[in-house]
C-alpha cells in the first residue's frame, strides 16, 4: 500500500470505530453500477462538513487492492448487494487530495509536484513494465494498461482548490483543467472517477474541459441524496442511473 496508490483502509477503519458513524455504504452499490460505463465520471459538489472526504475513504477501503476490508463492511448495507464480493479490494486506486498538493508546492510547480509524487509510487509497483523515462502521468498509465490491462479507480478530494484559491491566475486554472481532461477523458485505464469539491463542475471562461462528468450538486442530488447530504424536498430529480 502507498500514499496515493492503493492507500488502504486505515481512514475508513477510524471512521467505523467512531460513535457517530452512519452507514452510507449503500452508495457503493451505485458506484459499482457506474464502473466501465458512460456514468463512470462522478463529481459531488457540497459545502464543507458534508462528509465528502469520509466517502472517499470508504471507497478507497472498498476498492483498494492490497488490503482485506471484509471486516469493515461486515453487517453494513453494501454487504447485501449482489456485486459486493465481485469488486471488493479488486482495483488499483489512486487517491489524490488536491489541497495537499497545492499546500506542499508553490503554485507554479503544483502539477509537476503532483505528477512526481504519484509517478514515484507507480514506478515502484509497475517499473518492470516501463522501459522509457516517466515524464507524464497519463502516458505512464496508458503504458501500464497496454502491458497489463489493469484499470484504475481515481478518488479526488478538493478537486476545485485551484479554481478557488488561484482565481487570479487563468493560466494556472487552464493548465489544471487540461491536466484533468487529459488524465481522465477517453482514457482506456479509467474504471471510475469519483471527485468531490465545493464548486460545481462548470465552464470556466471558454474552457469546458470536464464536460464528461455527471454532476451531483446540492440542488440536484439525484440517486445520491441519502448518502451525500439531505433530501432535496420539493426539487425535481431524475434517476441518473447507468
Amino acid at each position: 500500500m502507498g500514499i496515493y496508490l492503493n492507500p488502504g483502509n486505515d481512514g475508513f477503519w477510524n471512521a467505523v470505530r467512531s460513535e457517530i458513524y452512519v452507514d452510507k455504504t449503500g452508495l457503493i452499490a451505485y458506484t459499482n453500477k457506474c464502473l466501465h460505463t458512460e456514468q463512470q465520471y462522478i463529481c459531488v459538489s457540497r459545502p464543507r462538513r458534508f462528509g465528502k472526504s469520509m466517502t472517499l475513504k470508504m471507497l478507497a477501503a472498498y476498492y483498494s487492492c492490497g488490503c482485506d476490508s471484509r471486516s469493515l463492511f461486515e453487517g453494513r448495507s453494501i454487504e447485501s448487494d449482489p456485486d459486493y464480493f465481485k469488486y471488493l479490494n479488486q482495483f488499483d486506486v489512486i487517491y489524490l487530495n488536491m489541497q495537499q498538493f497545492l499546500i506542499e508546492s508553490n503554485e507554479g510547480g503544483f502539477l509537476a509536484y503532483l505528477e512526481q509524487e504519484v509517478l514515484e509510487e507507480l514506478l515502484e509497483a509497475y517499473g518492470g513494465f516501463l522501459k522509457h523515462p516517466a515524464t507524464c502521468l497519463a502516458a505512464v498509465l496508458r503504458r501500464i494498461f497496454a502491458k497489463t490491462k489493469k484499470k484504475f479507480i481515481f478518488l479526488i478530494d478538493e478537486w476545485d482548490c485551484i479554481m478557488r484559491e488561484g482565481q487570479g491566475s487563468e493560466t494556472l486554472q487552464k493548465q489544471y483543467l487540461d491536466f484533468l481532461r487529459n488524465l481522465f477523458k477517453d482514457q482506456p485505464y479509467v474504471s471510475l472517477v469519483y471527485m468531490t469539491g465545493i464548486l460545481p463542475v462548470k465552464k470556466y471562461g471558454e474552457h469546458s474541459a470536464l464536460n464528461m462528468f455527471w454532476e451531483y450538486s446540492m440542488t440536484n442530488q439525484y440517486v445520491l441524496e441519502e448518502y451525500t447530504g439531505f433530501p432535496a424536498i420539493g426539487l425535481p430529480r431524475k434517476p441518473m442511473m447507468p
